[in-house]
């Protein structure tokens, strides 16, 4: 039996070894905790009787307007609980995540262009194609930005795809656009209640 749950600080030590293929990448421990700390709703983890892991996903929710989205960062399987649909279990429960919760417009992923299976699996779980991103793994191998429109996306504008291919320089500027209008947001956001707040403690010291 497979139980999901968030993934926590303590499975930053036991995930090694569902880490080893060599298709699945590794990141610095920095770079966990970044996501366990920011999208922790994210971040799950499939575990077999005896709390081995057998899985997990992380992932994130970014963008603005009609590009705001869930994004799969990792989702990595141990080969010896490969061919049980756990991957789709994974997929589908960040999808409902950026669909529920977030009301998000659609989920996106990158994939190694040499990817074959795994370009496969996610075009069974609905993915297409949306952009090929030059150079994109260690500025060497092509990597494909794959789509798959939520209910926001009625008219399914997200995952028309692009006609030309796009470079990592490109996709910087797009997702640096994005974090920094997402920064502005919060900012003019805080303030604004900030301001709200000193104008009605005002109001009530005066109607004393």
């Amino acid at each position: 039996m497979t139980t999901m749950r968030r993934f926590c600080c303590n499975d930053l030590l036991r995930f090694t070894a569902v880490n080893l293929d060599h298709l699945t990448e590794t990141f610095n421990m920095s770079f966990y905790m970044t996501y366990l700390a920011r999208w922790p709703d994210y971040f799950h983890v499939a575990l077999a009787p005896g709390n081995r892991i057998m899985g997990y996903i992380m992932g994130k929710v970014e963008g603005q307007g009609e590009s705001w989205h869930g994004h799969v960062t990792a989702v990595t399987v141990a080969p010896e609980f490969r061919r049980q649909q756990l991957a789709k279990k994974l997929m589908n429960l960040l999808e409902n995540i950026s669909d529920n919760n977030y009301n998000a417009y659609f989920v996106d992923l990158f994939v190694r262009a040499s990817n074959a299976p795994a370009i496969k699996m996610y075009e069974k779980l609905g993915y297409v194609i949306y952009r090929r991103v030059l150079r994109y793994y260690s500025g060497e191998e092509d990597g494909l930005d794959m789509r798959k429109a939520l209910s926001r996306d009625i008219e399914k504008k997200s995952v028309i795809p692009l006609k030309r291919p796009i470079t990592p320089d490109e996709l910087e500027v797009m997702i640096n656009r994005g974090d920094r209008w997402f920064h502005e947001s919060a900012h003019l956001l805080f303030t604004f209640c900030i301001i709200c707040f000193f104008i009605v403690s005002l109001i009530f010291m005066l109607s004393v």
